[in-house]
């Protein structure tokens, strides 16, 4: 496929902010339960990361816009719903930014009263705004990644790993710039924010090199032969019985090199990966801040990159009639 930057910017910027919500209430979980033990306050801490989250969340909008034919007819999507997995991330989406803002804004404005009280434990109305913010994001994790794993003939895309990376790699940047943040606001919670990124990218390594394994090992269900009906050993397309290029030999094929593609792979293995875990365990261990969101930030370029990948390495059937291009 032709990676469209639209969607690469959309997919990693919205599963940033998924991540970085969900660590944020995860830090408020720990707070109220007695995990970790806050000596200041993190109101700052969650109205700072809200603020982030709603951003990431309104350029990963915005970006969306760019690979629309008609962005005034974008609500339309949602209509189709009831079978249509992106319809359900149209939904989804606004639904859980709504919920994260509504968190950030009880918490800058005081307003949290006690709901219920379990033991020794006082429930507050932003745990359970949260909460319901938490399930939201896991959805929308569950909605993007199906958008693409729903596809079965791009058999690069239709396994459950594609849900499992999205919504890894998505915790694994979220948690890396929540440890930046707390670290920035001197917040105890800095060691469980950086002991989760490292747990996140890690998982996040081994469940895409599964994925890089499986699709090495693809055995192709079309081939030239079922495309055209013909059933001979070699079959060999000479000519595209076109003279120039098309929409199909634009948008369903990268038109890049092995070796390209290859670099690629490799970059954002280091990019994901390996450098963001060197430098997580640096800052960490001297809580230091800008090392922290240096992790973040390098591992959302690497992402960029690995998107960019997951795209390109999907191979569209129709490009078997597109070989001699």
């Amino acid at each position: 496929m032709h990676p469209a930057f639209s969607v690469i910017f959309l997919t990693t910027l919205i599963g940033a902010g998924q991540g970085l919500f969900l660590a944020l209430y995860t830090g408020q979980v720990y707070n109220t339960f007695g995990v970790v033990g806050d000596a200041m306050s993190p109101q700052a801490l969650y109205v700072a990361g809200t603020v982030i989250v709603t951003v990431l969340m309104g350029l990963g909008l915005f970006a969306s816009f760019f690979h629309l034919g008609r962005p005034e007819r974008a609500w339309r999507a949602a209509t189709m719903w009831r079978t249509s997995w992106l319809a359900r991330e149209v939904i989804v989406l606004p639904a859980f930014a709504g919920m994260a803002f509504v968190w950030g804004a009880l918490h800058y404005l005081g307003i949290d009263p006690v709901v219920f009280t379990t033991g020794t434990v006082e429930v507050k109305l932003t745990l359970l705004v949260g909460l319901v913010a938490g399930v939201l994001a896991f959805l929308l994790y569950i909605c993007t990644g199906m958008i693409y794993a729903a596809i079965k003939f791009i058999q690069e895309w239709a396994t459950p790993l594609t849900i499992v990376n999205y919504t890894l790699l998505g915790l694994a940047s979220g948690f890396s710039l929540a440890a930046a943040l707390s670290a920035h606001y001197c917040s105890s919670l800095v060691d469980a924010y950086a002991l989760w990124a490292l747990v996140f990218t890690l998982l996040g390594f081994v469940s895409r090199m599964f994925a890089l394994r499986r699709n090495a090992r693809l055995k192709y269900k079309s081939t030239a032969c079922t495309a055209i009906g013909v059933r001979h050993p070699k079959i060999t397309q000479i000519s595209q019985g076109a003279m120039g290029g098309s929409f199909n030999t634009r948008e369903f094929f990268h038109h890049k090199s092995l070796q390209f593609m290859q670099g690629i792979k490799v970059f954002f293995l280091i990019m994901v990966f390996i450098v963001p875990v060197t430098l997580v365990v640096i800052g960490w261990s001297n809580q230091l801040a800008v090392v922290l969101l240096a992790a973040a930030l390098i591992q959302y370029v690497g992402l960029l990159a690995e998107r960019w990948f997951f795209f390109a390495q999907a191979n569209h059937p129709q490009n078997l009639y597109y070989q001699a291009t």
